[in-house]
């Protein structure tokens, strides 16, 4: 048996001549600066042993899923869940799969169609480039939070299906789109509005519903993808919309359809969460907080002309170059502080960055220390 193939090594060369080589990081002990763990759900033991009772209580065996949700997976831990996230989100339906990334692949691969059109910000995640590119509609990405640039797109096919496909938070920068000014936009022209909600769950609106409902917007989009491994710290993700939408989902999402269904451990944990975030305003008023104080703190150290102008938990400080970013990220994890670099080409060369996550249990200290250690490193 041959060894590997050759043209796979030449790629994997190419990836170390670069410095971009990604390796799985050892678990190490430091200070959180790195996660999506927003508000610290991942290790609740309040989660925890509620979820635990719950299972108790309502007599739930504690075994895996068994097949598609299709076929034997569908247990009714979905339809109470479903019907609670659908009540929390203001949404006609919700519909849980098991990963962000299996949510968007099986929306945009199923939902638009041949002779439609997808028009996407250019900084969309990878998951909804993926989902897109099997998809039979032909697809254009437009500037980045450039409306005038999409409405150029819309006005150049008057006559397709258009989607209209952004993030409520987006992953690399931590910015928002001018949610009002693209529903205008989409309403105008009568598209259909997608927009992926994964950073924005547990961050934005009093009970950490989410960007778009925490400006009333809910009413105004086709459909919400929300992730639940990031401010709500279990697995899994949902669509929401309406009951048409998940009728349709159902019958023609691939990686709804063909994959197995998750445990009633696991859809237990996200009903917890989000029986939690709905209680928990302490939390999401300390990740506030913490926003606030970090984005005073690198104003006052003249760190600002560094960091993309983000009011999310997501702060991004460009720092060219795979070898320049890498070294301060080292420093930093040096001094106790885990915060990754952000390589080319997960993101353009000269885009290269440091990503600071916030959490709603850093504290003052820790912000104000790893942002004058940034200062000491990068002046």
């Amino acid at each position: 048996m041959k060894h590997f193939p050759e043209n796979l090594s030449v790629k994997l060369e190419i990836r170390k001549q670069h410095n971009a080589l990604r390796k799985l990081p050892l678990s190490i002990k430091s200070i959180d600066f790195s996660s999506n763990d927003y508000l610290g759900f991942s290790k609740s033991e309040i989660i925890f042993e509620e979820t635990h009772q719950y299972l108790i209580d309502n007599s739930i065996i504690q075994n895996g899923a068994t097949g598609s949700r299709l076929l034997s997976g569908n247990h009714k831990l979905y339809q109470e869940t479903e019907a609670f996230i659908a009540g929390f989100h203001e949404a006609e339906t919700a519909l849980i799969f098991n990963s962000g990334y299996d949510a968007n692949v099986g929306f945009f691969s199923s939902v638009p169609q041949k002779g439609d059109l997808i028009l996407y910000d250019e900084l969309c995640h990878a998951s909804i480039r993926d989902g897109i590119q099997l998809s039979n509609a032909k697809a254009y990405k437009f500037n980045h939070n450039d409306f005038e640039d999409l409405e150029k797109l819309i006005l150049r096919n008057p006559n397709n299906t258009i989607y209209i496909v952004t993030e409520s938070v987006f992953s690399m920068d931590g910015d928002c789109p001018n949610l009002e000014e693209l529903v205008s936009v989409s309403t105008k022209h009568q598209c259909y509005l997608v927009v992926d909600e994964a950073h924005a769950l547990g961050v934005f609106g009093s009970t950490g519903e989410g960007f778009v409902q925490m400006l009333g917007l809910q009413d105004n989009v086709f459909a919400r993808i929300m992730t639940f491994g990031k401010g709500l710290g279990s697995h899994g993700a949902v669509i929401l919309g309406s009951v048409e939408l998940k009728d349709y989902l159902v019958n023609f999402a691939r990686s709804f359809i063909y994959t197995t269904g998750l445990s009633p451990h696991s859809v237990a944990t996200i009903l917890i969460a989000y029986q939690q975030l709905k209680k928990d305003s302490v939390s999401i008023l300390k990740l506030r907080e913490n926003i606030i104080y970090f984005n005073q703190e690198k104003n006052m150290l003249g760190l600002k002309p560094l960091f993309v102008r983000s009011k999310s938990a997501i702060q991004s400080a460009i720092i060219p170059g795979n070898e320049k970013v890498k070294t301060i990220a080292n420093q930093l994890q040096e001094k106790g502080f885990d915060v990754k670099a952000i390589l080319s080409p997960t993101v353009p060369e000269g885009q290269e960055r440091l990503r600071f996550c916030l959490h709603s249990y850093n504290s003052h200290e820790e912000i104000s220390e790893i942002l004058r250690l940034l200062s000491t490193f990068v002046f």
